[in-house]
């Protein structure tokens, strides 16, 4: 995790969630704003149909990619925002496994959503993030 990022708990909330309910920047960081990454593959075609926890590894794997063009790691996560096309608990559960795997040690605060659709064709899920960097 990002020295400077401080994730916060609270013993008065509810130790059941598995991230932290807040994170504090310092003021001497750069944020970065990461577009919502979706299970496609290089060529733009959306990856695993069908399968909840198959796009959720591509899309994380966009995430990463995506923060690594502002130098930034999941690490430097301060939010999410996971996104999951579906009304059923479950499918809810094995996207946000992948995510909570992927990102390791490090809990930032997040919401989980399940929705009606998303934009591309076949595509179950997406995630949304905040980082940031150290000024210095």
């Amino acid at each position: 995790m990002s020295s400077k990022i401080r994730l916060l708990r609270s013993a008065a909330l509810s130790d059941v969630a598995e991230y932290a309910y807040g994170a504090v920047v310092p003021p001497d960081s750069q944020l970065v704003f990461a577009a919502g990454a979706c299970p496609l593959d290089e060529d733009g075609v959306t990856v695993a149909v069908g399968d909840y926890a198959g796009q959720a590894r591509q899309m994380m794997h966009n995430l990463e990619t995506a923060l690594a063009e502002a130098g930034a790691r999941l690490s430097d996560v301060v939010k999410t925002t996971v996104y999951v096309a579906s009304s059923s608990q479950q499918d809810l559960v094995a996207a946000w496994q992948v995510v909570r795997d992927h990102f390791g040690d490090h809990d930032p605060p997040s919401t989980l959503l399940g929705v009606t659709v998303l934009g591309y064709h076949d595509q179950l899920v997406e995630i949304d993030a905040v980082a940031a960097l150290s000024a210095s």
